[in-house]
């Protein structure tokens, strides 16, 4: 009995959309995978900017979100993973943003604003 031997190849990420329920990644093999937001609490209470901030990492073999601290591996993906943070991890983490948005971190970009040296440059032209 002879055995056909299957060549394997290593998908990787290629593009990566997150909804307001699903995380949808198109891999190099011509797949596309999705699932539900909801195995990602992180991406979950984020922001839709924060959702839109990621990146591929180590050629596309997961993928990151800064703003969220948020690494997921397409291996995982394709196996059905999902987080495995703990709950009390995940409190911390929203006491945290919390109280970033409380004290006024998260503000918007105000642009440069003036210096004490520019302020006393302008006093002098009147």
């Amino acid at each position: 009995m002879s055995t056909l031997k299957v060549e394997q190849t290593e998908a990787r990420a290629l593009h990566v959309k997150v909804t307001a329920d699903t995380l949808t990644v198109d891999l190099t093999d011509g797949r596309t995978i999705s699932v539900p937001l909801a195995w990602f609490p992180r991406l979950l209470h984020g922001s839709v900017s924060e959702r839109n901030n990621w990146r591929l990492i180590a050629r596309g073999e997961g993928i990151h979100w800064i703003d969220l601290d948020e690494d997921i591996s397409v291996e995982g993906l394709l196996h059905g993973h999902q987080s495995r943070e703990s709950h009390e991890s995940l409190e911390k983490w929203l006491q945290s943003r919390r109280g970033r948005a409380s004290s006024g971190q998260k503000t918007p970009n105000r642009g440069l604003q003036p210096t004490p040296r520019t302020r006393k440059a302008r006093a002098r032209r009147g």
